[in-house]
């Protein structure tokens, strides 16, 4: 009687000779789907997304943020990673964002921990190259599930359906978006927050962005109910680097500013923000 190991000895020959046709298979899948997203935002403006405010464009990278914030009691709170993560564009004219939960130091008497996790789906309805008219039109559907510890993310789940604007104008553009979160449960300790934010942004050179941010929260319900609280947020994006000859599409990208708020209320002030992507 033969042995386990013997079978999977006769199996090695099948194997040695069906492996390179897997890898090949493998290797036009990932060709196929970047010639796919090369296509696609061929067809868009390339400007640079901004700090703040989510882009209309589609785009394929991993992003990574980090913030820091004074609160108005005085103390220092660091947010790593900001809800950022991987953004790919699977078919035209989509793109999925699956979030990875930030992590959120606090250095005072609250627990440190994870936020909640976030995802969003972009569906571009209308755009145009430099070339074609400089613009773009994408709704944005928005998603949150309160995984977050130690009181670090929302009671609810939420979902946050957006509309994005973006027109250029040679090397200026302004992109602005607005959209509202709805919860799923606890409204009235949630409330439904609007979001509306407006970005200004020159391309000077080859690699420099600096640009100008509105970022606007107006409170409808909730204990900030009938609040408004907005942050200029002034800041300069450095890229898109290239990293390889050999594989055109991989970059970097990356990015800094400060949040000032210019509204009576606000939860925090002075957030410094620094962000790092790497398209592929």
């Amino acid at each position: 009687m033969r042995s386990k190991p013997m079978h999977f000895l006769a199996f090695l020959p099948i194997l040695f000779f069906l492996l390179p046709v897997v890898l090949q298979a493998q290797t036009s899948f990932i060709d196929r789907w970047q010639q796919r997203a090369t296509a696609i935002q061929a067809q868009q403006p390339h400007w640079v997304t901004p700090l703040v405010t989510v882009t209309p464009r589609l785009e394929q990278e991993f992003r990574s943020d980090f913030v820091r914030q004074f609160t108005p009691a005085g103390t220092t709170t660091w947010n790593y990673g900001n809800g950022k993560g991987l953004e790919l564009i699977p078919f035209k004219p989509v793109e999925l964002i699956f979030n990875v939960p930030p992590y959120i130091q606090h250095n005072s008497s609250a627990h440190d921990g994870f936020g909640d996790t976030t995802f969003l789906l972009k569906y571009r309805i209308v755009s145009a190259n430099e070339e074609q008219g400089n613009y773009i039109v994408t709704a944005f559907v928005g998603g949150s599930v309160p995984t977050g510890s130690y009181k670090n993310g929302s009671v609810a789940a939420t979902v946050t359906p957006t509309l994005a604007l973006g027109k250029g104008f040679g090397k200026f553009d302004i992109v602005s978006t607005a959209g509202a979160a709805l919860p799923a449960s606890n409204t009235t300790a949630v409330g439904r927050p609007v979001s509306w934010n407006t970005t200004a942004q020159l391309k000077l050179g080859k690699y420099l962005w600096p640009e100008i941010e509105n970022n606007s929260t107006f409170f409808e319900g909730g204990p900030n109910d009938g609040k408004m609280q907005n942050f200029i947020t002034p800041g300069l994006l450095l890229g898109r680097f290239h990293l390889s000859k050999a594989h055109p599409r991989l970059g970097a990208t990356f990015g800094f500013g400060e949040q000032i708020a210019t509204s009576h209320f606000h939860t925090y002030n002075h957030g410094l923000v620094f962000t790092g992507r790497i398209p592929f």
